[in-house]
């Protein structure tokens, strides 16, 4: 079985959909499609510090996927967020922060994504070896009851110290607690750029009123699209996004925000592939990489699941997927065996931007 038939057998049904589909609203010549000259052709001549070129080409050039312009990333800090017991108890060897590196390495991954304890427990065995970066904003859960508040965990001088390539934060556009979060990011990442770190944000969604009945609106393609563009905005280098499942958010709610009659219909298509092109359209038409999340662990779907991700985020001109339970809840094998999955898809000559 080739790579592309493996490919369309895992997308079922959905495989003429995914692959054949054009987005003529804004078509593949408008965006900038990841390419092995991605870190010169964007970052050349912006005001980012050369170490941060240096730090973003390091990304670039390891894994599987070195050369490409595409990026596999291994995320580990669900632990806070999620709970150490819903992240690691299906296979609890992943409290050790050892094996997530591990696992990050053998699965090919372009960089691995955790905390500060864990990276700090194995920095000077394997920061050399694979590009760290540190997560330094989390939502620890154990209030009651829960609320949606990134607090800072960690600086980017611990960062620094610890040979990382980039910080990481997360910023819940939508939430009470939005424009702290903002601030606190904004000053952060300048901080980091002026070390000469790459800087990586989650543009994340989080607000109840958002969620309308078995309609969840924080996955909606023009709502998560205006939290990219609040994210380029505050100077992040690659920005991490979930998936989008529909289009339409803003049109669930009267008086909030603005929006465009265009972007239903003229220049995004009900298709997943076109949502995902919104998604990069706001990310300075894809100047600014957009990797899509993997979502949480499904069970025996989640190779199917994760390719599909995958295929859509490559079609619409992503950069790339960062997936982490899927890939950790498993033994390593399975975990490496589905991050190469993935990898493959942004291998393979015969999935093509859309």
């Amino acid at each position: 079985m080739t790579t592309l038939e493996r490919i369309q057998s895992l997308l079922g049904a959905e495989a003429g959909s995914l692959l054949s589909h054009v987005c003529t609203g804004i078509p593949k010549e408008r965006v900038r499609i990841p390419g092995p000259d991605h870190v010169d052709a964007v970052f050349g001549l912006s005001d980012r510090n050369p170490q941060v070129l240096v730090q973003l080409q390091r990304l670039h050039s390891t894994g599987r996927l070195a050369g490409t312009g595409y990026l596999s990333i291994l995320p580990v800090d669900q632990g806070i967020e999620h709970s150490g017991a819903a992240s690691f108890a299906p296979n609890p060897d992943y409290f050790d922060p050892q094996k997530i590196v591990e696992l990050a390495i053998e699965g090919g991954c372009n960089g691995v994504a955790c905390t500060l304890g864990g990276l700090g427990q194995v920095a000077r065995r394997y920061a050399h070896r694979i590009p760290f970066i540190l997560k330094i904003n989390h939502n620890q859960l154990l209030t009651l009851p829960n609320g949606a508040r990134q607090t800072m965990f960690a600086s980017v001088e611990q960062a620094w110290d610890l040979g990382c390539a980039a910080v990481g934060a997360t910023i819940y556009f939508g939430s009470d607690d939005a424009d702290r979060e903002i601030e606190e990011v904004s000053e952060a990442f300048a901080g980091a750029h002026e070390l000469g770190l790459a800087t990586v944000l989650w543009c994340y969604l989080r607000n109840p009123q958002f969620k309308q009945g078995e309609v969840d609106h924080h996955t909606a393609a023009d709502l998560t699209a205006q939290a990219n563009h609040l994210g380029v905005t505050l100077g992040a280098d690659i920005i991490k996004q979930k998936l989008p499942t529909h289009n339409g958010g803003y049109n669930a709610f009267k008086g909030f925000g603005k929006t465009h009659k265009k972007v239903y219909g003229e220049l995004v298509a009900e298709h997943p592939v076109d949502w995902v092109r919104w998604q990069v359209a706001n990310c300075y038409l894809g100047k600014i990489g957009l990797i899509n999340s993997g979502g949480a662990s499904s069970g025996e779907s989640d190779l199917a699941e994760a390719v599909r991700t995958a295929v859509i985020n490559k079609r619409g001109a992503g950069m790339g997927l960062i997936s982490g339970r899927k890939a950790f809840q498993r033994p390593m094998k399975e975990g490496v065996a589905l991050l190469n999955a993935i990898q493959d898809v942004y291998l393979c000559p015969d999935v093509t931007v859309a």
